[in-house]
């Protein structure tokens, strides 16, 4: 895939990245010799085909040029994040049988010292560091080697060689529910991300595809490999330079998770509460605009359908619809052109936003669609190398993820394991050539997790429109049960509520209790902001609020007002208690690396106050 991409490619601008104030760019060129380089100095020192690599990096350019170097050697990469705790990577190390380490920088090494002398390990390299007799460093062993024209066929003829089916990687899930499984990845799972992404995105050179997601993480690593296969510029960007990354180098896509959107949206909305009446009018702009693109949709059949209608619903719904639209057209013109100017705080160009790696909620939907962004919201998992479904620019149903793509059969199932009609929510299952070989030496959970005519069992719940388009709806695993034996579905009410302003992040709780309650990590500023306004009252802290039950059952009473039965939610779904935390939610504690919330470990964290507020 990359020496296709370099024959075509190879005087053209691959990479841009920052190291401290300095910004360097990278040429296709340049990088198939960094690689070579580094599958040279990689080979000295004795690494070979299906030897298993311990790679703990973030984002970096280094990053890519050692996956693509140890790939083209045929051995096998198992990439973390440098914020991976030590006992968690001691249990990798052991249970991937890894006999090569490489380490972001000698910070990192000196963490991980005293866990690596219980490994037995043939080298460790580290990307940034000077010289040291423990390790290789990077700069200093590839300034060494000279790549001679032998070297360079040799590298070509190594990789010429390279199995479909052989394993490239074993990337270990990140714990959500327990401990890491190992996903054996083949090549022939990923090159099935390569051949259907780029159509249904319709990809080309020309894109500029910011990067904001770990690299390890397998909906980034998928879009860096789609990305260069069709010889598009990479600029690896973060999530502190992210809204001004999109300003200065004007991405045509951007692949991120929905935590992203719903920060960005909540930043935007917090300045505009500054200025309540331009609030007012950029509020009015977007509702002309939804309400308009609404309308379109229902004439479009681009609304999502479980049933067949009858011809009278749906001439009288499409007339309905028409109507609005020519009575709106004028002011939806004027909405538009207004609206462009927030594009720009997008670079202006961007073409495509990519949502994946969890549910994005619908009103966030809605607010990037209103500003005249085309969303492709997309679906996938570890184990599905990630692909399975997404809403390509050949399906715009909305509030889907669109059908299964080419070549994936899906279907939902009841508990006794039989396909349901459209409509109905059951388990999803997936088969199709991006399913992973099996969870590397754990054959209890390959028995588990795969059905007898070989579907793999997501753990989510989802339902199929009529069109056979996918609306998931929950994870199987991620379901409260109460103690009267109702069952809830977090995700759908921590989604629901998420449109506060000042909430930042919430976990709902309940696990055999009588009721519900929510977990709420705030945005302090606009939580104070919000009391202000609403109550008239200055609150100091977080602390300081818990102790007004007046205000606390007032925002609960708001909170239940957006879980009413008029918005589908049933009575036991009603939060019992609220609680503000007052410290965040952290990336490599409570959260994955693709912000996902651990729930198991907030759980456990939160116990005694959990009992407290729900006894």
């Amino acid at each position: 895939m990359f020496l296709q991409t370099y024959n075509k490619n190879s005087e053209k601008l691959a990479f841009v990245y920052r190291v401290g104030s300095s910004e360097y760019s990278i040429s296709y060129k340049q990088v198939l010799h960094d690689v070579i380089t580094l599958s040279l100095l990689f080979k000295k020192n004795g690494m070979k085909k299906g030897d298993k690599i311990m790679f703990v990096s973030d984002n970096r350019y280094e990053w890519i040029i050692t996956d693509l170097a140890v790939i083209s050697i045929g051995a096998i990469l198992v990439p973390r994040g440098i914020d991976t705790p030590c006992d968690e990577l001691s249990f990798i190390l052991e249970d991937a049988c890894c006999s090569y380490l490489i380490l972001e920088h000698e910070k990192t090494y000196a963490e991980y010292k005293e866990m690596l002398k219980k490994h037995t390990l043939k080298s460790i390299f580290v990307i940034e560091s000077i010289h040291n007799k423990e390790y290789y460093s990077y700069k200093e062993e590839t300034d060494k080697i000279t790549i001679s024209k032998e070297n360079e066929e040799h590298f070509f003829k190594q990789v010429d060689v390279l199995d479909a089916q052989d394993t490239f990687t074993i990337i270990y899930t990140s714990g959500t529910t327990g401990k890491p499984k190992g996903v054996m990845l083949s090549h022939k799972n990923m090159i099935y991300n390569i051949d259907t992404i780029p159509h249904a995105i319709r990809l080309v050179s020309d894109d500029v595809w910011l990067s904001i997601l770990p690299s390890w993480h397998v909906f980034e690593r998928a879009a860096e490999y789609v990305a260069i296969s069709k010889g598009c510029t990479i600029i690896y960007s973060s999530i502190k330079t992210f809204s001004a990354d999109l300003e200065k180098y004007k991405p045509t896509m951007v692949a991120t998770v929905p935590r992203l959107w719903e920060s960005m949206y909540t930043k935007i909305n917090a300045k505009l509460s500054q200025d309540p009446k331009k609030a007012a009018i950029f509020y009015k702009l977007v509702d002309i605009s939804k309400t308009y693109k609404h309308n379109m949709r229902i004439l479009k059949d681009e609304l999502p359908v479980f049933e067949k209608e009858s011809l009278t619903s749906s001439v009288l719904k499409k007339s309905l619809a028409l109507s609005k639209i020519i009575l709106l057209y004028p002011l939806n013109v004027f909405a538009k052109k207004k609206l462009s100017l927030v594009q720009k705080k997008f670079g202006g160009r961007l073409k495509l936003a990519i949502s994946g790696g969890g549910a994005l909620p619908l009103y966030i939907e809605e607010w990037i669609d209103a500003l005249d962004i085309r969303i492709v919201n997309s679906y996938g998992m570890t184990e599905t190398s990630p692909l399975i479904a997404g809403r390509g620019l050949d399906c715009n149903t909305f509030a889907t993820l669109g059908p299964a793509f080419k070549g994936t059969s899906l279907r939902i199932v009841n508990e006794q394991g039989i396909e349901v009609d459209p409509g109905i929510v059951g388990s999803l299952e997936v088969k199709g050539p991006q399913v992973m070989q099996g969870y590397f030496n754990n054959e209890e959970e390959n028995k588990k997790n795969f059905t007898k005519d070989d579907y793999l069992k997501t753990g989510d719940l989802g339902k199929f429109t009529i069109k056979g388009e996918l609306i998931l709806t929950g994870r199987l695993k991620e379901i409260i049960v109460l103690a009267n034996g109702e069952n809830v579905d977090p995700s759908r009410i921590e989604s629901a509520i998420s449109i506060m302003p000042f909430i930042n992040d919430s976990m709902l709780i309940g696990q055999d209790k009588k009721g519900l309650g929510l977990l709420i990590v705030p945005d302090v500023e606009s939580l104070k902001d919000f009391i202000f306004k609403k109550f008239d009252k200055v609150i100091e802290s977080v602390e300081h609020l818990k102790e007004d039950k007046h205000i606390l059952n007032s925002i609960k009473k708001e909170l239940n007002e957006l879980l009413h039965k008029k918005h589908g939610f049933k009575a036991f779904e009603k939060l019992q208690n609220i609680h503000f935390l007052e410290k965040e939610f952290k990336m490599g504690e409570e959260l994955t690396n693709t912000l996902k919330k651990k729930r198991h470990i907030i759980e456990v964290k939160y116990k005694e106050l959990i009992d407290k507020i729900l006894k």
